[in-house]
């Protein structure tokens, strides 16, 4: 049996693509030969070295064919329908697209050849199900649950995502003046720590946010390995996240965070997320139970202040993010494409 991937955002290493390796090694595990098109084989050294997966039962091939001669092909969409044309063809979603024509005659033809549309959260399956009329499957990224484990905790907050300003702009300056805030305002023997990736769309942002974290605890980590990942995702006490904030999601949703890979991340390693109420952060966290979910700045500020001042609080909420976040596990999710399979 053969199975053929592809997803057009490869390059930029972030969770969508996380997710797309995941169904690959899934479909690997349930006897497919499975081929990644892409217009270079180069990127598998990339791909493992961000997510820490050992991908030597999965080749990388240049031909990109949607699926012709194949068993199975799974398509992750830039909002356009392709005319598939393996024996099983199944398309992903992983941005909420809105107002895209979704429902034309030619989209409706061309759905006729997809099996299943999959999405990676009940936020992104609400947009994507309005958008082209269907009914789309939800099925939650999976995380190493196994790998990422809490160790000796430092007073560190940690922030972990790409720097690109492209479509979904991370936050990271507000996250580095709310820091600045909690500084000024007394908060001492903390550093805030930004990792991400810089491959695709960062242009001058990094050097302004180094500019304006100057004399301050903040560091800035660019393109860290899996390794370096579990280390800083076992060492922080508190997660943030600043992604759609000033953003209308009913108007923009592609600039919010659609699911949340990193936030699931850091709750299985003992991480408290404190990250703003939108998108699929809210599919994830309950506030005041695993975790806190922001609207404002003010909010934002107060409720990683009682974090920081209740070690008891922090502590409790860590137990609870991380037994919460164990839903997310691998198996979960092969068992869920298994059933796509069969």
């Amino acid at each position: 049996m053969k199975a053929a991937i592809y997803n057009p955002y490869l390059d930029t290493l972030g969770g969508g693509e996380k997710y797309t390796m995941a169904f690959a090694q899934a479909l690997v595990n349930a006897g497919y030969k499975v081929d990644v098109q892409w217009k270079s084989t180069s990127i598998k050294k990339s791909l493992e070295k961000r997510f820490g997966m050992r991908l030597k039962d999965i080749d990388f091939i240049h031909t990109i064919n949607r699926g012709d001669g194949y068993d199975v092909c799974f398509w992750v969409s830039d909002g356009s329908i392709p005319l598939l044309r393996a024996h099983k063809n199944f398309l992903h979603f992983q941005f909420p697209f809105k107002d895209v024509n979704g429902r034309s005659l030619l989209n409706k033809m061309k759905l006729f050849r997809v099996d299943e549309i999959i999405c990676n959260s009940y936020f992104t399956k609400g947009f994507i199900d309005k958008e082209y009329g269907v009914d789309a499957q939800v099925i939650y990224p999976p995380v190493d649950v196994v790998s990422f484990k809490p160790k000796r905790k430092e007073n560190s907050i940690l922030y972990v995502g790409r720097f690109s300003q492209l479509e979904q702009a991370k936050n990271q300056h507000i996250l580095v003046a709310e820091f600045k805030k909690l500084c000024k305002g007394g908060v001492k023997d903390w550093k805030l720590i930004l990792a991400g990736g810089v491959e695709v769309g960062v242009g001058n942002y990094i050097d302004k946010l180094a500019k304006s974290s100057k004399d301050y605890p903040i560091e800035i980590i660019k393109s860290p390995s899996f390794e370096e990942l579990k280390n800083l995702y076992g060492k922080a006490k508190v997660f943030w996240s600043a992604v759609g904030c000033g953003i209308d999601e009913n108007k923009e949703p592609k600039k919010v965070e659609h699911f949340g890979i990193s936030v699931v991340e850091a709750m299985v390693a003992g991480v408290v997320p404190v990250v703003f109420s939108a998108g699929g952060y809210k599919e994830i966290v309950a506030d005041g139970y695993n975790g806190f979910l922001w609207e404002t700045k003010r909010e934002f500020i107060k409720k990683t202040k009682e974090l920081l001042n209740n070690p008891k609080l922090l502590r409790n909420i860590s137990l609870q993010a991380k037994h919460d976040a164990n839903v997310y596990e691998y198996e979960r999710f092969e068992a869920e494409v298994g059933e796509l399979l069969y």
